[in-house]
């Protein structure tokens, strides 16, 4: 502000007028121009014109700038909008001499925002990890966990690890998975480019590494889902804004699970849990997993029931087959049902079904 715009009285009142507007507004039920107004910073620049006539008057223009999730909502009726404001607006006040000339939309520009990277299409460049490489750093197929540690928990490290493939998460623990020949940072940065998931797991001393915050920082570059697991440390700096766990070593690997589930290739990785599992005490932590999941396609349901009708482990668990809910759950076939619209029912033998397979054999 300088003595030239104090010179103005419209200049100076303009919060009032603006005021007195968005009630007027509110009157007639004009929503939307009340909340242009309301959401607007007003800023006025005075002597936009002028004209000697009659002693002098003095046009002003006044640009109201708003969020841009706003400005967006109007920018193709912007014109009339600023017609409609500027002419309500000279209508209001009684200044003689003064009056606003042109009101003009400006958007807001947000502050600390890469608008490439959050448009979602921005292409980044990446390794290309060939198979064989791939292979070598995760072994089976599964779900990859890259499980983020300091060495003096290497040993609870690599049970986690061990007790994860129930769940269909094939982990990278690096202590245990690089070979002595091979060059330790080129493939840790390998095992960073192909994960699905980052697990930090904070015990006390994991900031004081040479590579655990590198590990962090490369996980929330890559945008992979970062699970934090508190075990002697709170999270802190970036990675305090993602989702932590407060568990035991032991509550570990079905805690980490059950948040995975929610990711569909998670989903793709239990399923095939559920069709190589062994045993009825693993179909049953499995069967944990069920209430959880958020969403199945078809094509996933198909596959989940061909797991559970073909492995006997499965089908006569009590997790899965819903036979002692009060301790083990409802079963698959309750959660297939809350997750689809799909008409299924049980088979004299136990094996779920879709209505028009009735006639397969039992």
């Amino acid at each position: 502000m300088n003595n030239h715009d104090m010179e103005f009285e419209l200049y100076r009142d303009i919060d009032r007028y603006l005021n007195t507007l968005t009630k007027y507004y509110g009157k007639l039920g004009k929503t939307g121009l009340q909340k242009i107004l309301v959401n607007s910073k007003a800023n006025v620049q005075t002597g936009w014109s002028y004209d000697n006539w009659d002693g002098g008057i003095s046009g002003h223009a006044l640009y109201l700038t708003m969020p841009e999730t706003l400005y967006l909502e109007y920018v193709y009726a912007k014109n009339g909008l600023q017609k409609i404001i500027k002419q309500d607006l000279n209508n209001l006040h009684n200044i003689q001499d003064e009056f606003i000339e042109e009101v003009f939309f400006e958007m807001e520009a947000p502050e600390d925002q890469d608008w490439r990277k959050d448009s979602g299409l921005l292409i980044t460049q990446s390794r290309s990890i060939p198979n064989p490489v791939s292979r070598r750093i995760w072994g089976v197929d599964g779900f990859r966990v890259f499980l983020s540690h300091k060495t003096n928990v290497k040993k609870e490290t690599a049970i986690l690890k061990e007790e994860l493939k129930l769940y269909g998460i094939t982990s990278f623990v690096a202590h245990e998975d690089i070979h002595p020949t091979k060059e330790w940072q080129n493939e840790i940065e390998n095992a960073l480019h192909t994960m699905d998931s980052f697990v930090a797991l904070l015990t006390s001393e994991f900031h004081n590494s040479n590579w655990t915050d590198q590990e962090v920082g490369f996980a929330i570059g890559r945008g992979v889902p970062i699970i934090s697991v508190k075990l002697g440390m709170d999270p802190y700096g970036f990675i305090g804004k993602f989702q932590a766990l407060s568990c035991t070593w032991a509550e570990a690997p079905s805690e980490i699970a059950n948040l995975l589930i929610k990711w569909e290739p998670m989903v793709n990785a239990y399923i095939e849990a559920i069709r190589v599992c062994s045993d009825y005490d693993s179909a049953n932590k499995l069967a944990d997993l069920l209430p959880l999941i958020e969403s199945l396609s078809e094509t996933q349901i198909e596959m989940i029931m061909k797991a559970f009708n073909d492995n006997s482990q499965v089908h006569d668990s009590f997790g899965f087959n819903g036979k002692n809910k009060k301790q083990f759950g409802e079963g698959l076939l309750f959660h297939l049902q809350r997750l689809s619209d799909l008409n299924l029912r049980v088979s004299p033998n136990g094996n779920v079904l879709r209505i028009q397979d009735t006639k397969s054999p039992f």
